[in-house]
């Protein structure tokens, strides 16, 4: 079974062809989106689908709607058992609405504490406020997408059952490689963050993760089936979170 934990389908330039293809191909995909609004025009398109999934979304770097969409956001809720993608950003791009983004992420938090959810979380350069919020709300679930956060960070996160989950682009770097060492086996899923990552100058394709579960064998000293195995393992005791 091939896993695509985090990917945006609506933000291709040709969302409908790539969920077709994605559907005859038998992938597993938790589709995100970056505002409740987005999931909402998407949400007919993905229910009857069997393992294709639409999260719901209120992404940092989207803090100017945030206010108005929140309504949306609760209304919504009960619609889907994934949430993503949400979190915090303070790099450049996101330090100006620092403080929205915290309020934001903090109620959605607060609403979601208690309920049988699985968060995907961007947390670039807010690694640790991301951690604490999550512990202090008492969320169950959750997975970091895309860590690039310090490595003295990731046993925390561990320790509190969260999961990782890494991208080619991750694979190519070196500081990407370092993190993923760092992980442990039992909390590592796959995800392609398509389009934002690229092979051969193309977006990525959901459940494009072949050049990750070939790092892992690497890595690991096992091969491609048994990685296969445990990363099914692990997205199958997370999915029994919210069952």
């Amino acid at each position: 079974m091939i896993i695509d934990t985090h990917c945006h389908i609506d933000l291709y330039s040709n969302p409908r062809q790539v969920l077709q293809d994605a559907v005859k191909s038998d992938v597993t995909v938790l589709a995100m989106t970056n505002l409740p609004s987005h999931f909402e025009m998407g949400y007919s398109h993905f229910q009857s689908l069997k393992k294709i999934r639409l999260a719901l979304g209120m992404h940092p770097l989207m803090a100017d709607f945030h206010k108005m969409e929140f309504d949306l956001f609760l209304k919504n809720i009960h619609k889907t058992s994934y949430i993503g993608e949400v979190g915090l950003d303070f790099s450049k791009e996101g330090i100006s609405t620092k403080d929205i983004q915290l309020d934001t992420f903090s109620k959605l938090l607060m609403v979601i504490s208690g309920q049988k959810k699985i968060l995907s979380i961007h947390s670039r350069k807010a690694e640790k406020e991301v951690l604490d919020l999550l512990i202090k709300n008492n969320i169950q679930s959750a997975i970091f997408h895309w860590y690039s956060g310090g490595l003295n960070l990731i046993d925390a996160i561990a320790e509190a059952g969260y999961f990782f989950s890494i991208n080619p682009a991750m694979v190519k770097s070196m500081s990407g490689r370092k993190i993923i060492s760092k992980i442990p086996k039992q909390l590592i899923l796959t995800e392609t963050d398509g389009p934002f990552v690229s092979e051969n100058s193309l977006p990525i394709k959901p459940g494009q993760v072949q050049k990750v579960i070939l790092f892992l064998a690497s890595q690991w000293q096992l091969s491609e089936k048994e990685v296969k195995t445990i990363l099914f393992r692990n997205f199958k005791r997370m999915i029994t979170q919210i069952k």
